[in-house]
């Protein structure tokens, strides 16, 4: 069985059952609940709203990640750590001081977590992976699912895995995908040791088999 995480992004979930949703994804096998909490301004979209987030952290106690696609995201990082994150994303450039965010999401108790849009450059967040606990790499532009996987954020992956395991005693962050993630992604991306993945439609949700059928095949490399 590989040695991988699958984060269900909760935005593709069925809200008209949302409770039913989380319980049938924590017995599936789920590992992380993936939360996005989108502005409107850093992302041209709204998110899910903090009644959902609550929903979710109520009816699970597998871990659960905050994806923050917002501008000033320090503001809301005391909230979501109180209401009880166990990984907040950012994005560096949504924050003047993208170092002191990184560090208030640790004091608050947080799992450090840098998300890098298709076109962030590995170079202009360097500094800042040696703070990281996750990176999130962004293989669609943020903000709608459904996309189409952009297959040059590849060289991105790579370069951060050469990052870490040339220089593990600097950096021990682990690469998270989004966007897009089909099984074939999996296959690929969990080969060169990406950790996590979140699923959307690609890979879990409106599909015909159930979700611990998926989340087996997906643990299984079947």
């Amino acid at each position: 069985m590989r040695e991988i995480k699958l984060c269900p992004s909760m935005m593709c979930a069925n809200f008209s059952n949302l409770k039913d949703e989380v319980v049938a994804l924590d017995n599936a096998g789920a590992d992380i609940f993936h939360i996005d909490i989108m502005d409107g301004q850093f992302v041209p979209n709204f998110g899910m709203g903090l009644q959902d987030y609550e929903l979710i952290r109520n009816e699970t106690k597998k871990l659960l990640d905050v994806h923050l696609m917002i501008m000033n995201p320090s503001r809301y990082i005391p909230l979501f750590a109180k209401k009880g994150a166990n990984i907040i994303y950012f994005h560096p450039e949504a924050d003047l001081q993208p170092a002191r965010v990184a560090d208030e999401i640790a004091k608050q108790g947080c799992k450090v977590g840098i998300a890098l849009n298709p076109g962030t450059s590995v170079t202009s967040v360097k500094e800042l992976l040696l703070l990281a606990d996750y990176v999130l790499v962004m293989t669609v532009n943020p903000g709608f699912a459904g996309q189409k996987y952009l297959s040059y954020v590849d060289q991105k992956i790579d370069e951060l895995i050469r990052i870490a395991d040339n220089n593990p005693d600097k950096y021990s962050f682990e690469i998270t995908v989004d966007g897009a993630i089909s099984p074939e992604k999996i296959e690929s991306l969990s080969e060169i040791g990406v950790k996590n993945f979140v699923l959307g439609t690609s890979a879990l949700f409106g599909k015909k088999e159930n979700y611990q059928t998926l989340l087996t095949k997906y643990k299984e490399g079947a």
